[in-house]
């Protein structure tokens, strides 16, 4: 099968991988991929993607994903991967829904129910609209933290 991505090394990046291979761990991911680099220099060895995984007991998915960083990325972040953006900014449980859910807990249970559950507080603190969304395991999470038993017949 053909590369679809050719690793050609410049002399300066093959002296600086060799230097990053001799100076760090042995088991850093860092230098792992700069040893897959070497291998997969069209220069020099260019192995195939299958022998290269073998030499260095990885996957060959691994060992092309690190060739087409190189390819449409450059060399850093061939070595040490892409820059994660920003993560989805989650909803904060903050202290005042979290005394709302607990009040919502220690009140009266809806007609046609012995207690109150995690996904009926759940759905009901999104109804009464003190969260615009919540899982049963969030309400969960903030009940034990505030020691709060479902089972136990006093709250507070």
């Amino acid at each position: 099968m053909n590369k679809k991505y050719i690793v050609t090394l410049e002399e300066s990046e093959i002296i600086l991988l060799k230097n990053l291979i001799a100076t760090r761990s042995s088991k850093s991911s860092v230098v792992l991929n700069a040893q897959i680099l070497l291998a997969s220099n069209a220069n020099e060895e260019n192995l195939p993607d299958r022998v290269i995984a073998q030499r260095y007991h990885v996957k060959p998915l691994r060992v092309q994903r690190v060739r087409q960083k190189f390819v449409l990325h450059g060399l850093s972040v061939a070595l040490k991967g892409l820059k994660r953006g920003p993560q989805k900014s989650r909803i904060k449980i903050d202290g005042d829904v979290e005394a709302h859910i607990v009040q919502l807990a220690c009140s009266e249970v809806p007609d046609g129910y012995n207690k109150w559950t995690l996904r009926l507080l759940a759905d009901k603190a999104v109804e009464l609209e003190i969260i615009p969304e919540i899982s049963h395991e969030s309400v969960r999470q903030v009940l034990k933290k505030t020691k709060l038993n479902l089972g136990n017949t006093k709250c507070g």
